[in-house]
């Protein structure tokens, strides 16, 4: 089995934002490989406490070992982050200090073939984040009408080809049922024009986005996990989300900017007369991405952004 890696994304960048305290709750909401988690760990006292979570059984199993020493100040538990308000309750926790979202697949995921979620190896079609569940990306592929591949690939693939390749796709699956990654390859390939195909990129790697981001509901979650986060923030207590793609990074960026400056009075208004008020500042105006030094290490993080909101002391 492949160990779970732990390069944590922007290590540095998330520390130094989440401003620990030795005695402060944190919550993790992307376990994975436990980098970040055994950083913000190495820092808390003995009263300091980690709450964190992911969906992936494989993942907890085999980081709750590798921080085993930590077991004393570490909670972890198989769920989604979505799902932290009820986590929190069940834990007698009423609210953080800091908050992590380390979102996208993880390198173990992606390295361990059996997954199904690399275009580079031939694998059965899964991508499931959560093993435990049912649906897989073979389900969706087989399916899912043409006029809904074609919406998942446009919308979540941001492909100009979705439509073509949807159609190549029910074409395919009426002689057979696709079931591997490679099959799934060459059907997408026989979409493209030969252009598209010699450009630097696998011509696979947006309908894989696509595909992984409708199964696992992966915008959802995110569009209904964030205010919540922010309401469960202590006064100046800090949620740090890490993005891999645009999609993502819009709704943080919407959310964020919308927590900070909530009201919705014209802009003629003298005042304010909508009653709502700011619970917070976004810390990074715009996103911190990758330096230079990192990316030779770690060329994964090259489409990380790092987006920061403070709670506003008092709210």
């Amino acid at each position: 089995m492949v160990e779970f890696s732990h390069i944590p994304v922007l290590l540095n960048e998330v520390i130094e934002n989440l401003k620990i305290k030795e005695d402060g709750i944190y919550f993790d909401g992307t376990l994975g490989g436990g980098g970040h988690s055994e950083q913000i760990l190495k820092r808390l006292g003995a009263s300091g406490r980690l709450v964190a979570t992911d969906q992936d059984r494989e993942a907890i199993e085999s980081t709750r070992n590798r921080l085993s020493e930590y077991a004393d100040k570490l909670t972890i538990v198989k769920s989604n982050f979505v799902n932290i308000d009820t986590i929190l309750k069940d834990l007698g926790i009423n609210g953080l200090d800091g908050i992590l979202l380390d979102l996208g697949v993880s390198s173990y995921q992606l390295d361990n073939k059996d997954r199904g979620f690399s275009y580079r190896e031939d694998a059965p079609l899964d991508m499931r984040m959560d093993k435990d569940s049912g649906k897989t990306a073979e389900d969706i592929v087989n399916d899912y009408t043409e006029g809904d591949l074609t919406r998942i690939i446009r919308e979540y693939g941001e492909d100009p080809f979705a439509a073509r390749i949807a159609k190549a796709i029910v074409a395919a699956r009426e002689k057979n049922r696709i079931m591997t990654t490679f099959q799934l390859n060459e059907v997408i390939k026989s979409a493209l024009p030969e252009k598209v195909k010699r450009k630097a990129g696998h011509p696979a790697k947006q309908t894989y986005q696509a595909i992984r981001i409708e199964l696992n509901h992966e915008l959802e979650v995110l569009e209904q996990s964030l205010d919540k986060m922010i309401d469960l923030l202590n006064p100046g207590g800090r949620l740090c989300v890490i993005t891999f793609h645009s999609l993502e990074d819009r709704i943080v960026k919407n959310i964020f900017k919308n927590a900070m400056n909530p009201c919705i009075c014209p802009p003629e208004f003298p005042v304010c007369v909508c009653g709502r008020k700011s619970r917070g500042d976004v810390v990074t105006r715009k996103p911190i991405a990758p330096g230079e030094e990192e990316l030779s290490i770690n060329p994964r993080a090259k489409s990380s952004k790092l987006r920061v909101f403070e709670k506003k002391v008092g709210r």
